[in-house]
């Protein structure tokens, strides 16, 4: 009895410490995050990450969450944490991403709280930072996961002319946000280990919005085409979406960059989706405000009571814009184009914090189309729907945009 009660003690007193080595190495990362945001020397797409590493020591924390979720702010993030592990080779923004990845994934490869059966597309980028967590562990539940979410697009329901739906409960709808949550991942993964053989399907998803989606007068395209012409918000001709929304664009814009990376210049579909890049450039540069350099919420209507100048559709413009010019897709003008737009991040809409780290202001929440309660998209519902500021659907794509422009 006395031997029990010692091995109990012990495994308790073991246990203990573990939980509280934890604890001091993540209340020792946010202390270390703290002072280094006090260097002069430090980058705009540091500042940006650190802040966050201080705020939320745990990448699963980011968005305010206390529990751990597969979702796609936490992917978007971490992926642009990656990049910046990429440029910089400071392992502590590859330990950040990589504990997203283990605090969901199991030793079988099982991803804690991700449902197939919902055929939500959102779900499929957060696999994105699990290329290059594979290639340095080899570890195989990484792998894993990632065909099981390769298997989600297999059975992914389609419309009739072959676009994925967004998710299950909105049968035969494109959203230009569905484009950036699952085409790279689509892209990579079969360029990896398919030979690139359904790229033509990845191309196909952007042609089917070309073709449905796009307003032929600005050239820019709605939020999202109902190929049914079934739900109350879209056009009884058209299919499409009332407005445009600047942060679907740019969903669409930096799908359209990111799917690149895997299309090798000879592939038949290349030259098509580098000309769909250079058609929304042109688009963009004429919407965007003329003093600031930002993107309004409801992009065409500047000037219209209620817009307002929006900070993870400015930020994601000027990360497609700048990576189009870096990887030789677009003209070097839109480089300045990028620039203009991080300017006004950066002087009109960044806070810096009493605790040294910054702030990005003026982010809508969240929007979306249908539902319960409705969202009709109309004008009035982008405009009024609530800001929160460093929402992540801003932070990633500004760290990112900061990363391409080497700010």
């Amino acid at each position: 009895m006395k031997l029990m009660r010692a091995k109990q003690f012990l495994f308790t007193f073991i246990l203990i410490g573990a939980l509280g080595f934890t604890s001091c190495k993540s209340q020792s990362n946010a202390a270390s995050a703290s002072k280094e945001l006090t260097s002069p020397k430090l980058k705009w797409s540091e500042k940006m990450a650190l802040t966050l590493m201080m705020r939320h020591p745990k990448a699963f924390q980011i968005d305010d969450r206390t529990t751990a979720k597969w979702d796609y702010v936490h992917g978007l993030v971490a992926s642009s944490i990656e990049e910046l592990y990429k440029k910089t080779k400071d392992e502590k923004y590859y330990e950040y991403v990589k504990g997203y990845a283990d605090a969901l994934i199991d030793e079988k490869g099982n991803i804690a709280t991700y449902e197939m059966d919902k055929y939500n597309i959102d779900m499929v980028v957060a696999a994105n930072i699990l290329f290059d967590i594979y290639d340095r562990t080899k570890e195989n539940k990484y792998l894993v996961a990632m065909q099981t979410i390769r298997k989600q697009l297999d059975n992914q329901p389609r419309t009739a002319s072959g676009g994925f739906w967004h998710k299950q409960i909105y049968p035969n709808q494109m959203w230009l946000d569905g484009l950036y949550m699952g085409q790279p991942f689509y892209a990579q993964y079969t360029t990896k280990f398919e030979n690139g053989k359904q790229l033509d399907d990845v191309a196909k998803q952007f042609e089917l919005l070309e073709k449905n989606d796009k307003d032929p007068k600005t050239g820019l395209l709605y939020h999202a085409w109902d190929e049914s012409r079934k739900m109350p918000w879209a056009d009884k001709v058209t299919g499409k979406s009332p407005n445009f929304w600047s942060r679907a664009l740019g969903w669409y814009a930096m799908a359209l960059v990111d799917v690149l990376d895997n299309f090798p210049k000879e592939h038949p579909k290349q030259k098509e989706l580098v000309g769909y890049l250079n058609e929304l450039a042109v688009a963009l540069e004429k919407v965007q405000d003329k003093k600031t350099g930002l993107w309004y919420q409801v992009t065409d209507m500047a000037g219209r009571e209620g817009n307002y100048l929006e900070a993870s559709g400015s930020s994601m413009f000027a990360y497609a814009l700048a990576k189009g010019v870096n990887k030789g897709y677009l003209p070097a003008k839109f480089k300045k184009v990028a620039n203009f737009a991080f300017d006004g991040l950066t002087t009109k809409l960044i806070r810096v914090d009493a605790d040294g780290g910054i702030t990005l202001t003026q982010c809508c929440q969240v929007a979306g189309l249908g539902g319960n309660p409705y969202r009709d998209g109309s004008y009035e519902y982008y405009v009024n729907e609530k800001k929160k500021d460093n929402d992540p659907k801003a932070t990633g794509p500004f760290i990112l945009a900061a990363i391409e422009l080497n700010r």
